[in-house]
């Protein structure tokens, strides 16, 4: 009972501080839900102030759960490009073809209507519930856990799945009526610009007195964590092919990481310049300079790529790729970071 009335007065310190100290951002400007979908999408594995400009873009060229439902993928994916996790993209697309057609265009507004939305995982729906339509619904994300360990001195690893489902059970039997959306915010919030993962800012946090880990001195130790998985590391080739002033792209095949999105030509493994010239050659490009080598790292979330990138003039616009100019490139085609920065070396 003691824990209740303490979660209780947190949920109203938080709702009040919320209201006073909350970040301006675009997102925040109304609670229709197609713009907080949205901006809840790109959040997902994406700091807010990286978010801001795409989300502006998006909406602008797409405002609507009927201009994303019609738009050409690519068009969608180009919007993204940059962001990352491009499923994401894919998967909102698709969520909004969902909704016109099984909809009329109206967004579902339960809980379970939004989950059951392509690309919708509880935090995401939880979120959408909670602001868009005022449900006592938690959206429990790594801010969240890292808040509510401290604020528990709870040392059981955050990622855990039933220390998740005890903070999202503890956090709605508190969530305030009429201030739903405000106490999902302010949590995030929190987790965002005060209680970080390192250098908490305790002597700006509106509850302060009512955290534990404060009060015990253990901020720094928590959240506790399970053990993380080393990340594969795989070794490409990447290949830079010029010919005039156009550049060699092609669609990335297959199912996974990245696939159906335009990349630089690449192999698996690291080759030789060598080697690289005769991998060229047997594509019909006649190579005919190695201009520059670069080496280069990319991180997804599992793996890391260690690259080599042969920038290569071509005497042949060979067959099988697409040859566009840097400003085409940019306008027209999503290529992914991982290949996107090789463009910035031309």
């Amino acid at each position: 009972m003691e824990s209740y009335a303490k979660d209780q007065k947190a949920a109203s310190i938080l709702v009040d501080w919320y209201r006073q100290c909350a970040r301006d951002l675009p997102w925040r400007q109304n609670r229709e839900p197609y713009p907080v979908w949205v901006s809840e999408i790109m959040l997902q594995q994406t700091r807010a102030e990286a978010v801001r400009p795409y989300f502006r873009r998006f909406l602008a060229a797409l405002p609507t759960v009927f201009a994303l439902a019609q738009a050409e993928e690519e068009q969608v994916l180009k919007l993204w490009e940059g962001l990352g996790y491009y499923s994401r993209a894919r998967n909102l697309q698709k969520a909004a073809r969902q909704i016109v057609r099984e909809n009329g265009g109206v967004f579902p507004q339960t809980y379970a209507g939004i989950l059951a939305l392509p690309g919708v995982g509880p935090y995401t729906a939880g979120a959408i519930a909670s602001i868009c339509f005022e449900l006592p619904v938690a959206a429990v994300d790594g801010n969240v856990l890292r808040w509510r360990a401290r604020m528990t001195d709870d040392h059981r690893p955050v990622d855990m799945p039933q220390v998740k489902k005890q903070v999202k059970q503890e956090l709605e039997a508190v969530y305030p009526a009429g201030a739903c959306g405000d106490f999902t915010q302010a949590l995030m919030e929190l987790g965002a610009t005060v209680c970080t993962p390192k250098s908490a800012k305790c002597a700006l946090c509106p509850v302060q007195g009512l955290c534990l880990a404060y009060a015990r001195g253990s901020v720094a130790e928590l959240p506790a964590r399970l053990p993380k998985r080393e990340k594969r590391l795989e070794q490409r080739t990447v290949f830079l092919l010029r010919c005039q002033d156009k550049v060699a792209l092609q669609r990335r095949e297959g199912e996974g990481l990245l696939s159906g999105l335009w990349q630089l030509p690449n192999v698996a493994g690291t080759l030789s310049p060598a080697a690289a010239l005769a991998q060229a050659a047997s594509w019909g490009v006649e190579p005919s300079l190695m201009q520059r080598e670069i080496h280069k790292e990319h991180v997804f979330t599992h793996i890391r790529w260690q690259m080599v990138c042969y920038h290569i003039q071509c005497a042949h616009m060979a067959e099988g790729f697409a040859w566009a100019a840097l400003a085409e490139m940019r306008q027209s085609y999503a290529l992914p970071t991982a290949f996107r920065m090789f463009l910035d070396d031309i």
